[in-house]
């Protein structure tokens, strides 16, 4: 095929400015590259992201269906040369916020009022290490997979959860830099001083899984964060709700369960793990109900052109 031939392919496929929308993650890709990084989902972003935009008719409405999502994972990858802006020590809430938490929800422990976070490290067992690590393990991928099966079932749902997926994320990044918080780990590990310079970590609970199955997933999937003091909200929760949301109206009594069983075991692992407080837990389902309230009154704002809403015009044909 030739040059021309496959630029008029194109320019068929994507008659406005939504041809560019490939060119950002292809951009990052290669400056990554030239930086010395090599990584897989730089590949997917550099080849996977052109590949579907530009192949035909249908990987084009797969590639819009998960464009939010896409550029959501580049904005986190970049987030790294901001990781502490705005942030200084003093502002990091650590002590005050488990004063705060242990106001929500605390427990007696031979007569001592302690956070629950401190029993359950002192209770911690390796069935509960294990059991909590699933949900811990799997909730981009089973994110990703319901993402999938949107696209096939509904993909008027899918704009609408892609694009809260999106805001979720937004909302919690620019929380972590007005209102940085420590997880519960961090109090465990460091007490109430603050140093920027800490590592991300996969807690205590986590560590124990990867050397009891002799692997380091869990420390290279959360050594690799770059919101460190970004405990508030709790986006783990977030995930497994946007699911159970989404999975309600196409589902029997089995895929609800199943979905609400995700979201219940994810909102107990985060604590459990000694990763986020009671509150951020609560805030993590307030932020996410309110995104997806706005999320779905923007798609609904005006009538759909066939199975294409609102969203994916602006994503597509803008």
């Amino acid at each position: 095929m030739s040059l021309l031939r496959v630029v008029r392919h194109v320019r068929q496929l994507w008659p406005g400015l939504g041809l560019w929308l490939p060119v950002p993650f292809v951009a990052w890709a290669v400056a990554c590259f030239v930086q010395g990084e090599r990584r897989w989902e730089l590949l997917l972003f550099a080849v996977g992201m052109p590949l579907l935009a530009y192949v035909n008719a249908s990987t084009k409405r797969l590639f819009t269906g998960i464009f939010p999502m896409a550029l959501l994972a580049l904005i986190y990858d970049a987030m790294r040369f901001v990781r502490n802006a705005g942030i200084t020590p003093e502002r990091v809430h650590v002590c005050d916020l488990r004063a705060l938490d242990m106001r929500v929800a605390s427990v007696y422990v031979n007569g001592a009022r302690t956070s629950v976070h401190d029993f359950f490290q002192a209770h911690a067992t390796k069935a509960l290490d294990l059991l909590c690590a699933v949900p811990y393990g799997v909730f981009l991928y089973v994110t990703v997979a319901f993402a999938v099966v949107l696209y096939v079932r509904d993909y008027a749902a899918l704009q609408r959860f892609a694009w809260t997926f999106f805001f979720l994320n937004i909302a919690g990044f620019v929380t972590y830099h007005i209102y940085p918080a420590a997880p519960p780990w961090y109090y465990h590990l460091h007490g109430c001083a603050v140093d920027l310079a800490s590592g991300a970590s996969e807690g205590p609970n986590l560590a124990r899984v990867d050397r009891w199955l002799g692997i380091s997933y869990f420390a290279g999937f959360y050594g690799r964060s770059n919101d460190v003091f970004g405990a508030v909200p709790s986006l783990h929760v977030g995930y497994p709700l946007m699911i159970a949301i989404y999975a309600w109206p196409m589902t029997r009594v089995f895929g609800r369960m199943l979905a609400l069983g995700f979201f219940a075991s994810m909102c107990f692992a985060a604590i459990y793990l000694d990763h986020h407080w009671v509150v951020d837990v609560i805030l993590g389902v307030v932020y996410t109900l309110i995104v997806e309230m706005c999320v779905r009154a923007w798609a609904t704002r005006s009538p759909s052109s066939g199975t294409e809403n609102e969203l994916v015009r602006a994503a597509s044909d803008s």
